[in-house]
Formats: C-alpha cells, structure tokens, sequence
C-alpha cells in the first residue's frame, strides 16, 4: 500500500482512507492539519489493480460498507466520515 504523509505532532499510528473527489475527504484532511495531526492517507479511487485489491481489502477490514472517509488509529479504533466531534475528541 503506498501511503502518502502529512507531517504533524504524533498522535498515534493514523491513517485516511480517503478519495480524491470527496468533499468530506478534503474535509477530514483540513481538521486533521488544523489539529497538526500526524498521519497518513491513500486515494483509494487513484489506486489500480493489485494495489486497489490490497488497500480496499485492508479497509474492509475496519469499515465493511467501504465508505469514505475512513480513519484507523493504532490498529484498534475506527472513525468512519467526517464526525468532527469524534475526530476533535480522539486528537484535540
């Protein structure tokens, strides 16, 4: 899975699945940065072939509907869309 990295302050392993043409996508990302999240994300929608299978595998994993955005901290919890009082409880 090539995963792309935002620099920010360590809160934990943290990673977006997210797609490039997703207005609550790019809202995640922007509340991640406002809160200076460290994290990483992969566009699912600009993955191809084996890559796609692997990436929409591992997110089933976490989030059986594959819907966007979804974010995994440390292995354990999930955030599925853009719940902003979630995401500000877990990082703010």
């Amino acid at each position: 899975m090539n995963l792309e990295h935002v620099d920010g302050q360590n809160k934990g392993k943290v990673v977006l699945f997210a797609l490039s043409t997703c207005q609550w996508c790019k809202k995640t990302r922007m509340l991640l940065k406002e809160l200076e999240v460290e994290y990483d994300y992969i566009y699912v929608d600009l993955t191809q072939g084996d890559e796609r299978d692997e990436v929409v595998k591992e997110l089933e994993k976490w989030n059986p509907n594959v819907s966007f955005p979804t974010i995994v901290i440390n292995d354990e919890d999930v955030i599925i869309g853009y719940e902003v009082d979630k995401i500000k409880a877990k990082f703010g």
